[in-house]
């Protein structure tokens, strides 16, 4: 498959911009200091999908692959190990290959049932489910992914009057928009009594992958 002249074109625009007489500014970035930047570009394509804005979401896609195209013409620059934007593609094609073996070669696989999590936490030899995890997303975020990971524990992690209780709480809910609400009102719930509703569930969730490496047998 030919790789779109405008993504040929875009390398050779990041490319002519890095190099001297391009621009100062490009010039001088780093992988820390453009950080930010693939952070907030991120959550603007994040808000443009939840807005159903097709126009928005395709000019987000555009900033967020400029952050791809600009960290890996950075890196292509490192004395001891460079890389380029082709290796970034190459390692992403063989990933995709290596975890849909029934689907991209032939023969039978044991592991053709595994679903992508198990796949991947196989081949990077990953202990437990929460492995894998990164620890700085924001808590809501991290709850779900560490909650939908460790599913299958939920009946030995949740004490059944501690779920009862949860689902008390929101039994008068019918809709997302109220679900939202109502943590709303939780968060101003706990401002109110001076509590971190950020800080409260990043240490819950902590005590959560406790729970489960635990039960995993594994050490803290």
């Amino acid at each position: 498959m030919t790789t779109p002249s405008y993504l040929l074109e875009l390398v050779a625009v990041m490319d002519r911009l890095r190099s001297p007489g391009g621009c100062p500014w490009d010039a001088e970035q780093t992988h820390e200091s453009l950080l930010e930047y693939l952070v907030e570009e991120t959550y603007e394509t994040v808000e443009a999908i939840e807005l159903k804005d097709r126009i928005g979401l395709r000019e987000e896609l555009g900033d967020v692959l400029l952050q791809v195209v600009f960290h890996s013409r950075i890196a292509q620059e490192d004395p001891d190990d460079p890389w380029n934007i082709e290796d970034v593609a190459k390692g992403i094609v063989d990933k995709l290959i290596l975890r849909h073996p029934h689907v991209f070669i032939d023969g039978d696989y044991p592991d053709a049932n595994l679903n992508w999590h198990e796949r991947k936490a196989k081949e990077k030899g990953r202990e437990s489910v929460t492995d894998g995890i990164p620890q700085q997303l924001p808590a809501l975020l991290l709850a779900a992914k560490v909650t939908a990971r460790s599913k299958g524990l939920k009946d030995s992690i949740e004490p059944t009057s501690q779920r009862s209780r949860a689902e008390e709480s929101v039994s008068h809910l019918h809709t997302q928009e109220e679900f939202g609400d109502f943590l709303l009102e939780l968060t101003s719930l706990a401002r109110d009594r001076q509590w971190d509703s950020e800080a409260a569930l990043r240490q819950a969730v902590r005590r959560r992958v406790s729970e489960v490496r635990a039960l995993e047998g594994l050490a803290q």
